[in-house]
């Protein structure tokens, strides 16, 4: 039995990762993981060091895990770099770090992959990868409960956050959802596609294959626009998209929006059997209320007609709620090896979960729904 680590997935068969895969999810296969490391959206030059861990039983593989050495926090999604200052302040190096998770990606998740026996040996080996490579800490970012239980038997400090996803309750139809919410909610999500339509902007769906070369030509265009817009450089390239146009199309639903006969706008999501995932949008011109007809409403028209069960719609936004979304509580395990820092962190994480708790109550209070469909 051995444990070792990869610098990459290429030298690894797609077949044998997949196999240990627990559902459909695309976050997780080989496919995807391998196109960020190929785009080079991944990779040393950008702070993602893939540092994947794998455990063999002879020449079978067992386990496996995602696993990145980090040069900074940015593309995660829980945020610790207070958690950095304090280590500086301290004279000490929080970077490198050891990180599993999908990047760029807060989904909930598998992030150790694998038989019972594999998964442990995993979990019992990063604290020695931490303290073999001289790093300060060890993070496992949205993980499965499976995985949770696993970590937390370890003794690993655990984080919560919130999110916002939508659920089919079984609707038959667009306005059959609308009949669940409060008057002013429904009246309210009316208007605004009312006023997108006004504007002359139709939506196009395309799934998989349909999707063509253009298509993620004018998608990447509008998804820089986004990040230029908001200062920042975008985590993924051209070639990402294409990569997973060729290997995960079964995966993919983009929602483009014409208007005058022209795109003007796109929204990509992903999907497995059970769920429709948000993930990335950019507009080319500004038309009003087109991104919550393309973000959520668009999503959520699209599980009712397919019968899927939640719509995630990215990482954070209280204005979901106005929009049929509902608060969930999402987790993250840490490991720190410095013992006076774990403790001052776990006091502080004890604190942030009392807030979340009350900020998720808080929530719970101004969601969008009938208090008789409140269940």
């Amino acid at each position: 039995m051995t444990i070792a680590s990869l610098n990459g997935l290429s030298g690894l068969p797609a077949s044998q990762w997949d196999a240990l895969r627990a559902d459909d999810q695309p976050f997780l296969a080989h496919g995807w993981l391998a196109a960020l490391e190929q785009s080079g959206a991944v990779g040393r030059a950008t702070g993602w060091q893939p540092h994947h861990l794998a455990r063999r039983e002879g020449e079978k593989l067992a386990a496996v895990a995602p696993a990145y050495l980090k040069t900074h926090s940015y593309g995660e999604y829980v945020f610790d770099w207070a958690w950095a200052e304090a280590y500086q302040r301290a004279g000490l190096a929080y970077y490198p770090k050891l990180l599993l998770a999908v990047p760029f990606t807060p989904v909930s998740g598998q992030r150790i992959l694998g038989v019972p026996a594999g998964r442990a040996a995993l979990v019992a080996e990063l604290p020695r990868q931490v303290r073999e490579l001289g790093l300060s800490s060890a993070h496992v970012l949205y993980p499965a409960p499976d995985d949770m239980a696993l970590l937390a038997e370890a003794g690993w400090l655990e984080r919560h956050g919130v999110q916002f996803h939508w659920r089919n309750r079984g609707y038959h139809d667009f306005d059959d959802y609308l009949d669940v919410l409060s008057r002013d909610k429904r009246k309210k999500i009316r208007q605004e596609r009312r006023r997108v339509a006004e504007q002359g902007v139709e939506v196009v769906v395309k799934e998989g294959r349909e999707i063509c070369d253009d298509d993620w030509a004018f998608f990447h265009a509008c998804y820089c626009r986004t990040y230029r817009e908001h200062r920042s450089t975008p985590y993924l390239n051209l070639a990402f998209f294409r990569l997973i146009g060729e290997r995960l199309a079964e995966h993919l639903v983009l929602f483009l929006a014409f208007r005058e006969g022209r795109p003007v706008a796109a929204s990509l999501c992903l999907k497995d059997g059970r769920q429709l995932y948000g993930r990335y949008w950019g507009a080319l011109e500004e038309v009003s209320c087109l991104h919550f007809e393309l973000c959520y409403y668009q999503g959520i028209a699209y599980c009712i007609r397919h019968g899927l069960a939640v719509f995630e719609g990215g990482a954070q936004g209280e204005h979901k709620l106005a929009r049929g979304f509902e608060p969930v509580r999402t987790c993250s395990t840490h490991w720190l090896a410095d013992s006076p820092f774990r403790s001052a962190i776990w006091r502080w994480l004890e604190q942030e979960k009392r807030a979340i708790a009350a900020y998720l109550g808080e929530l719970e209070r101004h969601i969008a729904y009938k208090k008789a469909c409140q269940s």
